[in-house]
């Protein structure tokens, strides 16, 4: 039986060796930096953080504007006028419940969880001000603020309590669509973003409205959708944000030319967009433009390091050789890690993956299963199928890789068929293993810089068996 081994060995006890330099010591403690956000102390209506010099100010937000379409330098100014006005009219309810709908989506893009505990102040307080049962703003915003802490049964309990005071609210609508999402609740996904189609039909209904079509098995009609999506954006933030989603599900069919166009025209919306720049760096590395796409990961985890974004960057190293930064970054993930959950946000799923493949196994699949504990979803099931693989319990492994699949049927993911078919090459049904491994480089051959050299290695190793025999 083949036992899927850690990439790298993980400092476990303060005071082993490590083998860092001061310059890698140093690195880290400053990523560490950014990652917080130095704002730990920060009060609710505390700084909102560094301002874009090529943005000019703008009003504070609207009570259901759609926060997430907004620039990082929009956000920061539309806080700082929200903070004022606030100083200025304590007493108004909807203002709070706006700037705490601002503070989730500026945690969410900048990576300082510490912002979700002022957003929870801030719905507090606007919920004292004005009673729920005539506050659907407030409730919204605790919808949203859940769904980013990954609390999706919260998520959608009160994305259900802001609709029943308002149907019409677009940020419930939206929430209660990621938490059935999230959740593995796919049939009532596909009503539930019907719906908010039919009362509040936009952007965020439409990029909601494709994941779903996208997690379903229909790809094509997901591009529809987002097509349509596109003819409909008008300001940069909105063509920044429509144009990144078509590139992204581009990518995750190996459509690497295709993905560059949509990110291209993403990145001259916004120069500056954060998630465009990632895919662009993603699909570079997919066309194995080694140099692009360290720039360009580079570049989006100096500014915003995130689990997902170290990890990508880690890889995109390893796959290069330099493996002593790859760890860094991995040992990066650990740290926000601890962070986060420090602030309410559970990080179980992403743990579960990053540690799987470059940590503490063990660790790994106490993440994984206390996650498809709280939500039984294709990516949970994932999840703890690698997990229990790399933990060498791979008959338990095989029956969750496969729930993946049963879960959505029709779905497909090249990560999911890399996974699964590592899980049966270590059963030893190498018929198996050949046709999922091949399956998941047919669909993304570049679906990751570790995980593709892997498959391909195992690839050959399978055939020269075959030959043999």
């Amino acid at each position: 039986m083949l036992v899927r081994k850690p990439r790298f060995t993980r400092v476990r006890e303060q005071g082993e060796a490590t083998g860092r330099t001061p310059r890698r010591r140093w690195r880290i403690a400053a990523v560490v930096a950014v990652a917080m956000g130095l704002t730990a102390t920060s009060v609710v209506l505390g700084a909102g953080g560094g301002t874009d010099t090529e943005t000019r100010a703008r009003p504070a937000l609207a009570a259901d504007v759609p926060v997430e379409r907004l620039a990082a330098g929009t956000l920061t100014q539309s806080i700082e006028s929200l903070q004022k006005h606030l100083r200025a009219q304590p007493e108004d309810a909807t203002g709070w419940a706006t700037l705490g709908a601002a503070y989730v989506e500026q945690a969410r893009t900048s990576g300082d969880p510490t912002r979700y505990p002022q957003a929870e102040k801030a719905f507090a307080r606007s919920l004292k001000l004005k009673s729920a049962a005539d506050n659907d703003t407030a409730l919204a915003g605790r919808a949203a603020l859940a769904a980013a802490r990954h609390d999706f049964g919260t998520a959608l309990a009160e994305a259900d309590r802001a609709l029943r005071v308002n149907p019409y609210s677009e940020r419930a609508l939206s929430s209660r669509v990621d938490a059935l999402v999230e959740l593995g609740r796919y049939a009532e996904a596909r009503e539930a973003v019907e719906l908010a189609d039919q009362r509040r039909p936009g952007i965020p209904v439409f990029t909601r409205f494709a994941y779903v079509l996208e997690l379903t098995g229909d790809p094509k009609g997901a591009r529809e959708v987002l097509l349509r999506a596109q003819n409909s954006a008008f300001g940069n933030a909105d063509v920044a944000y429509v144009a990144t989603a078509l590139g992204q599900l581009a990518w995750s069919q190996g459509q690497y030319d295709r993905a560059l166009g949509h990110y291209a025209a993403a990145l001259r919306a916004e120069p500056k967009n954060l998630a465009a720049l990632e895919g662009r760096g993603r699909t570079y590395a997919a066309q194995g433009k080694t140099g692009r796409a360290l720039a360009d990961l580079e570049e989006v985890v100096q500014r915003y390091p995130l689990p997902g974004q170290l990890a990508a960057l880690g890889e995109q190293l390893e796959a290069g050789g330099d493996r002593d930064r790859a760890e860094e970054n991995y040992e990066l993930v650990s740290m926000w890690t601890k962070l986060a959950r420090a602030n309410g946000v559970a990080t179980d799923l992403e743990s579960a993956l990053i540690e799987a493949d470059h940590g503490d196994r063990a660790e790994a699949l106490k993440s994984a299963r206390a996650e498809w504990s709280r939500r039984e979803s294709v990516h949970t099931a994932d999840a703890l199928a690698w997990a229990l693989h790399a933990n060498g319990k791979d008959e338990e492994a095989l029956t969750y890789a496969k729930k993946a699949t049963a879960k959505s049927p029709g779905y497909r993911n090249a990560s999911f068929l890399f996974h699964r078919g590592m899980i049966e090459r270590a059963l030893g049904d190498d018929k198996a293993a050949h046709r999922d491994l091949t399956a998941a480089l047919d669909l993304n051959p570049g679906f990751s810089p570790t995980g593709a050299r892997e498959a391909t290695t195992a690839l050959a190793a399978l055939s020269g068996a075959r030959g043999e025999s």
